[in-house]
């Protein structure tokens, strides 16, 4: 049971950093959908099990120094096109500790066709991260003629810079605890969405609560989920093998914030069975849905005649956007460049200032 509890802790969390960005102005709504469908969704939902391929962790070398880091690129052959591409990356050193946790920037290409000569990055993100990998795509995202962005937000509704203040929903009161327990920055402080090429391309609050009740989704029914999903992955042998004792101990460490890190990071390399947890068999409004909104703003840059954009999404969106430019707007993959989210080298750990 306590196996159990801890892999439904860690769908979620990896949910939380991956899937999802709030600005939950309107948390009600969201709060009166999961209400008015729990015990619906719940019947439904844990009768299913989920299926998705684990992901393999990138391997390397510690000492690989920022630059590489940044610009590595892997281009493909077309008949590799279909091959499943990562959107994140775990990287270790020689003794098999984890160095660094990268996110990627993938580029697709247009050759002929409706969209022919545009270019279509997809800007993997993790919605907690070391304030240098903020700073590196706030200075990537002045390259694009458009720069769309996840947000759960009113229709005109602008981000002041540095966040404006905390978010009401649930996961977002995660993600932003998490900063602290962890040392790191959060996206919405960080990222300026007040540049004048960024475009939202999300649902509204109100959006997202009448799919989630259209579906008969609720946040419950997917914790329900969750929990399946950890105890099939055990009952599999999957995920990393005492991460409970390792997070237990890392909290008693005097590097607490960087033993902490490489122990979550461990739960990335499960990361397509975890959100395969939250998609389930058919979908879900958490990745599905908003994906498919996001996806009809950018045919909508395209059509005015933008050649250059950039899609900044959490790395769990990312693997359906995949599939949709390649199968829906007949895109190519050219190249894959890496940024590194969090820096857990023993050099990244913060000093301790002594009383």
């Amino acid at each position: 049971m306590q196996r159990a509890v801890f892999g439904l802790a860690s769908c979620v969390v990896v949910g939380a950093l991956l899937g999802s960005c709030y600005l939950a102005t309107e948390p009600q709504s969201l709060a009166q959908a999961a209400a008015e469908t729990e015990t619906k969704s719940a019947k439904k939902l844990t009768a299913k099990k989920p299926a998705a391929a684990k992901g393999e962790a990138a391997k390397g070398d510690a000492a690989k120094d920022d630059a590489a880091a940044t610009t590595k690129k892997s281009a493909k052959p077309a008949a590799e096109e279909s091959a499943k591409q990562q959107f994140m990356r775990i990287v270790r050193d020689a003794k098999q500790t984890p160095v660094s946790l990268d996110t990627a920037i993938v580029r697709y290409v247009a050759e002929g066709g409706k969209y022919d000569g545009a270019v279509v990055d997809l800007i993997g993100a993790v919605h907690i991260g070391d304030q240098r990998y903020y700073r590196k795509l706030n200075k990537q995202f002045t390259e694009y003629d458009a720069l769309l962005y996840e947000l759960l937000a009113p229709k005109g509704h602008r981000v002041p810079k540095g966040g404006g203040g905390g978010s009401g929903h649930p996961i977002g009161l995660m993600q932003e605890g998490m900063t602290e327990a962890l040392g790191l920055a959060y996206q919405l402080e960080e990222i300026d969405y007040t540049k004048k090429n960024f475009v939202h391309a999300d649902m509204t609050p109100d959006e997202f609560s009448a799919k989630m009740k259209e579906k008969g989704e609720s946040w419950t029914g997917m914790m329900f989920r969750a929990m399946g999903q950890g105890l099939a992955m055990q009952a599999q042998g999957k995920g990393p093998v005492g991460t409970e004792v390792e997070m237990l101990f890392a909290l008693f460490d005097k590097n607490r914030e960087l033993k902490l890190k490489r122990a979550l990071a461990k739960q990335f390399e499960d990361m397509d069975d975890m959100m395969g947890a939250f998609e389930g068999e058919d979908g879900s409004t958490i990745i599905t849905e908003r994906n498919k909104a996001a996806f009809k703003v950018l045919a909508e840059q395209l059509a005015e005649g933008k050649k250059k954009i950039g899609v900044f999404y959490g790395a769990g969106h990312l693997d359906d956007m995949d599939k949709r430019l390649l199968e829906e707007f007949g895109l190519k993959r050219e190249s894959t460049q890496w940024l590194t989210a969090w820096d857990m080298t023993d050099a990244a750990a913060k000093p301790k200032k002594k009383k």
